[in-house]
């Protein structure tokens, strides 16, 4: 099952190797890319993907290209991480790849008193900032990335 979206300055296909639903999060998605863009005020065109897949293929990615033997909630494979970035044309960049398991958005959702609609939106807005370049490896850099995501996601789905 794959779905797209495209405007003027971003596009992403969604694909679902699960089982699972995941056709109600599309709107949400398009929103936070919406917003993304004029937060940090993209000009660019810049596309990617969404993969949903299960914990167990979740674990074999981030064993195969991590070395950690454990299920993850989400990983970024971030063009942009190359030496040259993959520039379709000047002005056309893909970004990547985000893989999220389907299985860890309702953990998560339980886990933190919220919908599985504002996981699975926290975990695309959390992938899609590392394909920008974010990251959380310093503190500083976890603070930046993280009130960009409450920045994000504010307004468009309640907590």
């Amino acid at each position: 099952h794959r779905s797209f979206w495209k405007d003027l300055t971003m596009e992403y296909t969604i694909v679902n190797l699960s089982k699972e639903s995941i056709d109600q999060y599309s709107q949400y998605f398009n929103e936070i890319c919406t917003k993304i863009k004029q937060l940090l005020s993209l000009e660019k065109h810049y596309s990617f993907s969404v993969i949903f897949v299960s914990d167990k293929k979740i674990k074999e990615i981030n064993k195969e290209y991590r070395n950690i033997d454990k299920i993850t909630d989400v990983i970024s494979f971030a063009s942009l991480d190359e030496a040259l970035p993959f520039e379709l044309t000047q002005d056309e960049i893909e970004l990547g790849d985000i893989f999220i398991s389907v299985a860890a958005i309702k953990r998560q959702a339980l886990d933190y008193g919220h919908s599985t609609t504002r996981e699975a939106s926290f975990l695309f807005t959390h992938g899609l900032l590392h394909l920008l370049g974010y990251d959380h490896i310093e503190k500083s850099e976890e603070i930046q990335m993280f009130k960009l995501q409450d920045d994000v996601l504010d307004g468009i789905i309640s907590r």
